[in-house]
């Protein structure tokens, strides 16, 4: 069993990947039965040190204060997790962020192994498409954005459900279907029991 804050202690040291820049981000060490997982920390959150800090976490905190939690709530009752927690620098193209590879992905893996092993969440919500992919084999975001999927890990049920990215860059979820879905996908994690509990509070 771990402890979140010696976890995140040990995170924060963590080198595994040359090509990332500058250190790990992490969120704060709530036990939550709800985790967040994004794809990668951008250049603003290295500078600010926490995850969805800047263009893209405004527009996904508009979408949970749509549904009952502003950011600072979410972010005292949700754990807030990514597949790779460090900056993997520009796109060469030079639009957006460059995608984690599969090294810097499996390298990464092990701390967010642990946190769902420890906290034993009972909704995972994946954010954009690396993300998703961690958990569902899909094709299109309409496959998967807008349901709850059960997903079975070590012989218990975790609650699936995919939002897309946040990311200004996207009109996935700006126009129909993604518009429906993303709406969909919200009211599915504002029923959820977890998610009542906090609203609760």
């Amino acid at each position: 069993m771990i402890d979140l804050v010696q976890h995140q202690k040990e995170l924060l040291k963590c080198n595994r990947c040359k090509d990332m820049i500058g250190s790990p981000i992490v969120g704060n060490p709530v036990k939550s039965k709800i985790i967040l997982i994004g794809q990668a920390p951008g250049i603003k959150e290295g500078d600010l040190k926490k995850p969805f800090a800047w263009t893209a976490g405004k527009n996904m905190f508009k979408w949970f204060l749509s549904i009952g939690l502003n950011e600072q709530k979410f972010r005292e009752n949700v754990y807030m997790a990514a597949v790779c927690r460090c900056y993997p620098g520009k796109n060469i193209s030079g639009s957006g962020d460059r995608v984690p590879s599969e090294i810097e992905i499996k390298k990464c893996s092990s701390w967010l192994n642990q946190e769902i092993d420890f906290l034993k969440p009972n909704l995972i919500i994946p954010v954009g498409k690396l993300a998703i992919s961690q958990f569902l084999s899909f094709e299109k975001l309409n496959d998967v954005v807008g349901k709850k999927i059960k997903f079975r890990r070590n012989n218990s049920s975790i609650d699936i459900v995919a939002l897309p990215h946040p990311s200004g860059l996207s009109t996935w979820y700006k126009k129909d279907p993604g518009k429906k879905l993303l709406i969909n996908a919200l009211n599915i994690i504002k029923k959820s029991k977890s998610w009542q509990l906090i609203l609760k509070k």
